[in-house]
């Protein structure tokens, strides 16, 4: 669909995304609305999606997990340490075929998107993140991460624990999660995530007869019972969500080359495009597809190869919409593999991992202390030398800018000097 105009002042779709208008009911081919439209709660969710966009400081967040355990040795790979061959004899990536990074790391042959960001100077790799006493269970372990909260229960996340925080009053749409089903990471208690997996599908669900219905929220004018109200108000807010969003995707087209799997991340470029007033985004490689237990190189290969494309054009992509400057992006896995390879040529899980940051902000580098490859922990696996919450505060208080992170993350943790 076109750009229109939506009132004679020429009050265009995206000046009502960028103050947070979200609360519309736009249908996808309405072209005018009424004069009484613009009420008085209007403009105040516009003043508080403003509010919200300065409490983050105009800074967007965007964190991209790589579901099923990346192995990070063989990613980021210490090929300046002998340790690492007499543990992979067979799997170890010899230096010849490896893009070099210093005298001690070379990527992994296939991320030649992540070589240039970091030899750029837009990536910082953190070295041995994970926690106390790790779990093995992919559901367990990544549920420790959503929640920031290891070897506990939490039940909410720390993505929607920080929209809470960030933004107390809820705008809408300040929060996106892209995927087929919600993660426990965005779980929030104020805010209503928006949550969708093909934007040009993104509806509510109903049965056929439903829809007509479901598609007419009506203004009741003041509603005293707060059931009903937070009910009206969540209809609202999909039926908005989603016109938005399907627009915003019809409407976005972009040169830039993502690969085979673009990770979702052009939807968001799609979003930041349209001037959806979103400050935390959350994607995943989905499936468990880093779970490389069997012959393991020739896959874990282009599993990397398509996440170093996908970001790379990411950057670029927001490079050409003017958006770079405003964007950082955290990548990680929910834990790592276990040091020597299996008699399958293959990994199993493990504990401590890297961890990426990327943007034109980030001062690029190394982060944290190396994990030592002839000291292992039982079952042979590398001991985390940083709490992965260091990475999450530095996120969430050097790049969003608030400073008291101590009830968010369930402790108090030093952040590290990662941007500029």
């Amino acid at each position: 669909m076109k750009k229109h105009e939506l009132f004679r002042n020429k009050l265009k779709r995206r000046d009502l995304l960028r103050t947070g208008m979200a609360g519309l009911g736009l249908g996808a081919g309405i072209a005018t609305l009424s004069s009484n439209f613009m009420t008085p709660s209007l403009l105040g969710r516009a003043a508080e999606a403003a509010a919200a966009q300065a409490a983050a400081n105009g800074k967007i967040l965007v964190v991209l997990e790589l579901s099923g355990g990346n192995d990070g040795l063989n990613t980021v790979v210490p090929y300046g340490d002998d340790a690492y061959y007499r543990h992979r004899p067979n799997i170890g990536l010899p230096r010849n075929e490896l893009r070099i990074l210093d005298d001690h790391f070379g990527f992994n042959p296939g991320m030649a998107g992540f070589e240039r960001l970091y030899k750029d100077g837009k990536m910082a790799i953190v070295h041995g993140c994970g926690y106390d006493n790790p779990s093995y269970s992919h559901f367990t372990s990544m549920a420790y991460w959503h929640t920031a909260a290891p070897n506990s229960g939490e039940e909410y996340g720390w993505v929607g624990r920080l929209a809470d925080t960030l933004a107390p009053s809820a705008p809408a749409n300040f929060l996106v999660n892209i995927a087929a089903r919600q993660s426990l990471a965005v779980r929030s208690a104020q805010h209503v995530p928006v949550v969708f997996d093909a934007p040009n599908r993104f509806m509510r669900e109903s049965f056929y007869e439903e829809k007509d219905a479901l598609a007419i929220v009506p203004d009741v004018g003041q509603v005293d019972n707060p059931s009903r109200r937070y009910l009206l108000d969540i209809a609202r807010s999909a039926n908005d969500a989603s016109a938005l969003v399907r627009e915003a995707w019809s409407n976005y087209s972009s040169p830039v080359d993502y690969g085979v799997n673009g990770l979702d991340l052009p939807k968001i470029v799609a979003l930041l495009d349209a001037g959806m007033p979103t400050s935390l985004y959350y994607v995943s490689y989905r499936n468990n597809a880093f779970d490389t237990h069997v012959f393991q190189n020739n896959l874990h290969r282009r599993l990397l190869t398509y996440t170093a494309d996908a970001v790379s054009a990411f950057m670029q992509d927001l490079e050409r919409i003017g958006r770079a400057d405003d964007v950082a992006l955290m990548i990680f896995s929910e834990f790592g593999r276990r040091v020597p390879e299996n008699a399958s040529l293959g990994t199993d899980h493990g504990a401590a991992n890297a961890m990426f940051v990327v943007g034109n902000q980030v001062k690029g580098g190394h982060y944290g202390e190396l994990p030592s490859l002839t000291q292992l922990t039982e079952g042979d696996n590398l001991s985390y030398t940083t709490d992965f919450r260091r990475v999450y505060r530095t996120m969430i208080s050097e790049w969003l800018g608030l400073e008291d992170t101590s009830a968010l993350l369930n402790g108090d943790f030093e952040s590290f000097d990662l941007f500029a």
